[in-house]
């Protein structure tokens, strides 16, 4: 494992325009703050990340599918083993049933371990007269709508770095300890189409344990299978974190963000003169770029440019958040730029963030079929014009939340509130992440 010290920063971010940043009121305590988070040791390593770019080039080339999944924005409450458990375990159940439909390695990347900060439409809100900082994030301010909790604290930075550490070390734990044997998960799975409001894909998984039941028969190494390679990543959203991250390998001499393994830039921050993608831009990690409807051809041309100028494999992630309404017609155009530039790119969607509504009763939430109808339009775009689907990026939890509406088991505008629980935008609770993955599988096989 390639080791990494001598912190360094990704030179010239800092003259460039940075949207989305806290109002910090003590510049003194930020400049403590981020030098105490450069002398700390890295969170993830060289090697793990190089070996993430490699599997990312493999699912744009349509000999791997990307699955990356977690919470809109963790919370320091949140931080417990029970829920870390839960959100790996479901990924793990998700990967384990869309392997078997691609027939192909499944990257599972998490949502996790440092996704701490959101940017806001607004730098303030205001309730019944009162106007305050806008929530950020817990590695920001806290959620409580008073002054003192809402006034940006750069040591919440420290906490996060702290908290991700530890979620790390558990994810490490379960993935390399047994927790993610392939014969324990297809259990669990077996455990979900037992539900009457799950029975339609009860054949697909007796498929599956028709499969697992040969290669017992034929004397696969089961043991081989009861570890796993799982990935974290978060929006890079908090500058002077990310730079604070970065850190020079000594083999290479190359500059990792070691905050996560990959990082992606919003729709929000993703100018291609911008300090977010300038940062992003002198790190190796494999990189995002969240796409939404209104992109231009030229814009993502722009961004190949600044991202990965020499086109190497696996190095940027398109992730596309259209809107089940406007995928269709919106796609097409940005996929035949990227082929006409030729540069690799691996293309991604995100379901959620273009289907946001408000309910009747005025929660934030989304619609299970619209959100299934965009990963519909994401495989018909792309089948249509010959070039790769790589993969889905969802918002998602092990707990059984009541956030978004439908689903098998049809959580209504009603029954919103019994457990809405998100500090942001809503989640598949983790009987929907299921049936999402049954779905999609069921897409991977033609």
């Amino acid at each position: 494992m390639n080791e990494l010290n001598a912190p360094r920063t990704a030179a010239g971010w800092r003259d460039c325009p940075a949207s989305q940043q806290p109002a910090y009121p003590d510049a003194d305590a930020l400049k403590a703050v981020s030098d105490d988070l450069r002398s700390r040791p890295p969170l993830v390593f060289a090697g793990e990340v190089d070996a993430l770019s490699t599997q990312m080039a493999a699912a744009g080339r349509g000999r791997a599918f990307v699955l990356m999944g977690g919470d809109c924005a963790e919370s320091f409450a949140d931080n417990t083993a029970d829920n870390i458990r839960l959100k790996l375990q479901t990924i793990l159940q998700m990967a384990a049933v869309l392997t078997y439909g691609a027939s192909t390695p499944v990257v599972k990347i998490g949502r996790i371990a440092g996704q701490y900060a959101k940017p806001r439409s607004a730098d303030t809100e205001t309730r019944d007269g009162v106007t305050l900082p806008s929530y950020r994030g817990d590695s920001v301010n806290d959620h409580a709508f008073t002054l003192a909790a809402r006034v940006p604290d750069p040591a919440r930075m420290l906490n996060a770095y702290l908290r991700a550490g530890t979620t790390l070390n558990l994810i490490r734990s379960f993935t390399m300890g047994g927790y993610a044997d392939l014969r324990e998960v297809h259990s669990w799975n077996r455990g979900f189409t037992a539900n009457p409001a799950y029975a339609r894909f009860e054949s697909f998984a007796e498929e599956i344990d028709r499969a697992m039941r040969f290669m017992e028969a034929a004397g696969v190494d089961f043991d081989a299978l009861r570890q796993v390679d799982f990935y974290a990543a978060h929006e890079a959203l908090l500058l002077e974190y990310e730079d604070a991250m970065i850190r020079e390998d000594s083999r290479s001499g190359r500059l990792y963000d070691t905050s996560a393994h990959f990082l992606w830039v919003g729709e929000r921050t993703r100018g291609a003169e911008h300090a977010h993608v300038a940062l992003l831009r002198g790190v190796r990690n494999p990189v995002g770029v969240k796409v939404g409807p209104t992109t231009a051809p030229a814009e993502l041309v722009a961004l190949i440019d600044r991202l990965n100028p020499h086109g190497d494999a696996g190095r940027l992630t398109l992730i596309t958040r259209m809107g089940a309404d406007r995928i269709r017609e919106a796609l097409p155009a940005l996929i035949e730029a990227v082929r006409a530039d030729g540069r690799p790119v691996t293309w991604v969607t995100d379901p959620m963030h273009g289907n946001t509504i408000t309910s009747d009763n005025g929660y934030k939430t989304r619609r299970f079929d619209t959100v299934m109808d965009e990963v519909r339009g994401f495989f018909e775009v792309h089948r249509a014009l010959g070039t790769v689907p790589g993969g889905i990026h969802v918002e998602l939890t092990g707990d059984d939340v009541t956030e978004v509406l439908g689903g098998g088991e049809h959580i209504e505008e009603a029954t919103l509130g019994e457990r809405y629980e998100t500090l942001v935008d809503p989640r598949l609770n983790h009987q929907q992440s299921l049936e999402m993955a049954f779905e999609v599988a069921e897409m991977l096989r033609g």
